[in-house]
């Protein structure tokens, strides 16, 4: 689960400071795509950061899976991430020398829940996601050897590796064309529901709105509920 509760972030700007998130709250639960929307600098990156333990809110609370982040060291910020949290960033950021396969196993290496695993069950989780996303077949494949659609699919099994409760996405389809990003949408929004992992989902494009679950519109900082716009609200399989 992640809860922000009346979040505010500033920063400074000249002599002033610069409200980039307004009194925030928002909840994304269990094994449901709650999507993030709103214009380009409306906040929506700031709350992601937020919900990443990467930034600190000057005011408000921020709880994931139970702990509130907002009273970690940085130390232990870094930890909540590596055990609990998966990122998939904009752009995969794959490393161009590792296979698919290694891709994986590299981050299961530094997972917490795994670094004490024997390298045979590791390989078999990672080969377990591969198959989840749809690359078994590719799994000795560098990143160049994929397409655009295949390295953001290896971006969501490595951010799954460490079987994070929680899962937060930036803009997932951004470099995609329209029958891509809606087979990279609906593979989030199956393994959300299946692996039950609460996933904050940031998008601008409200065409691949069936995939999500539940909306908050950003702007200028601030949030408001939207609809709900997916069919199973995590409660079925899609």
């Amino acid at each position: 689960m992640i809860l922000l509760d009346d979040v505010t972030l500033t920063y400074p700007d000249g002599d002033a400071r610069l409200t980039a998130v307004d009194h925030a709250t928002l909840e994304a639960r269990p094994g449901v795509v709650t999507g993030l929307t709103g214009a380009s600098g409306s906040g929506k990156s700031s709350l992601l950061a937020i919900a990443a333990a990467l930034v600190r809110p000057d005011a408000g609370r921020v709880v994931i899976d139970g702990t509130d982040a907002t009273c970690l060291s940085r130390a232990d910020a870094t930890a909540l991430r590596r055990e609990r949290i998966g990122i998939v960033f904009q752009q995969p950021q794959l490393l161009p020398a590792l296979t698919a396969r290694e891709q994986l196993c590299a981050m299961a290496e530094l997972g917490g829940r795994h670094r004490r695993t024997r390298r045979p069950a590791i390989r078999a989780r990672v080969d377990e996601l591969l198959d989840a996303v749809g690359l078994a077949e590719h799994a000795n494949r560098r990143p160049a050897q994929l397409s655009g659609g295949q390295r953001q699919r290896v971006a969501i099994a490595r951010a799954l590796v460490h079987e994070p409760r929680v899962l937060l996405v930036d803009e997932p389809t951004s470099a995609l064309d329209r029958a891509r990003g809606a087979a990279i949408m609906a593979l989030i929004a199956r393994l959300t529901h299946e692996r039950r992992t609460a996933t904050l989902l940031v998008t601008h494009d409200l065409v691949h709105s069936d995939s999500l679950d539940e909306t908050f519109i950003v702007t200028d900082g601030r949030v408001t509920a939207g609809a709900l716009v997916g069919g199973s609200g995590g409660r079925n399989e899609p």
